[in-house]
C-alpha cells in the first residue's frame, strides 16, 4: 500500500512536530543543567560565584600624608569587590559598584540598618539590568569601610526580594578623594 504525497507530508509534520515536543521536554525537564552549561560555555559566573566570600579582602593602608586612611580590596574570581561595609552603624556585605549611579540596598539590610519602610515609601522607579523597580529613597546617617566615612549619603531600598546583594555606588563613591583600580585590587582612599 503506497501512501499519497499529501499523507507522507503529514506524517513528516506530525514527526517533526512530536520531535519538537520532546525536544522542549527535556531542556524544560533539564532547564538548570543548561543553563549551567551554558553560562560555562559563555563564561556568565552563576549566582553561587556572586555572593559574598567567607571572608572580606579588606586591608588596611597608609598611603601618604595626604590621605592617610586607604583601603584595598581583592577583585573576586569575576573581577567583583565585596567587602563589608557599616551602614548607620550595622556590618552588612556589599557589592562596590562604580556601575551603579547610589547606594542600593536591599530590603533587609536597609531594615539592618535600622530603615523600616512600608509600601507607600516606594515612591520611585529605576531601571535595573533586571527591569524597572520600585525603590524608596533615603539617607544613610554614615556608611563606612575600615576607617573611611562617609556620612549623609543619598540611597535607594529596593522591594522585598528585588535586590540580592547591596550595592555600594557613586553616591558613596563620589565623595571619596580616591577610588583607583589596578591588578585586580580597588584603592579607596578619604
Amino acid at each position: 500500500m503506497s501512501l499519497s504525497t499529501g499523507t507522507r507530508s503529514l506524517m513528516f509534520e506530525v514527526a517533526s512536530w512530536f520531535c519538537a515536543a520532546c525536544l522542549l521536554a527535556t531542556a524544560l525537564a533539564n532547564y538548570d543543567e543548561l543553563k549551567t552549561y551554558a553560562n560555562n560555555v559563555l563564561g556568565v559566573p552563576n549566582a553561587d560565584d556572586l555572593r559574598m566570600p567567607q571572608q572580606a579582602t579588606l586591608r588596611q593602608t597608609h598611603a601618604n600624608s595626604h590621605h592617610p586612611d586607604s583601603v584595598s580590596l581583592k577583585a573576586s574570581r569575576y573581577g567583583h569587590f565585596f567587602t563589608e561595609a557599616d551602614v548607620n552603624g550595622r556590618s552588612i556585605d556589599v557589592m562596590v559598584d562604580s556601575g551603579a549611579s547610589m547606594v542600593a540596598l536591599t530590603y533587609e539590610d536597609a531594615e539592618r540598618a535600622g530603615i523600616f519602610l512600608n509600601d507607600s515609601n516606594f515612591t520611585h522607579r529605576v531601571n535595573t539590568a533586571n527591569g524597572v523597580a520600585r525603590v524608596a529613597p533615603v539617607t544613610l546617617h554614615s556608611v563606612s569601610i575600615g576607617s573611611i566615612e562617609v556620612r549623609d549619603v543619598r540611597a535607594a531600598v529596593s522591594e522585598p526580594g528585588r535586590l540580592k546583594t547591596t550595592l555600594l555606588g557613586m553616591s558613596f563613591l563620589s565623595r571619596l578623594d580616591r577610588v583607583d583600580m589596578r591588578s585586580g585590587e580597588l584603592i579607596l582612599e578619604n
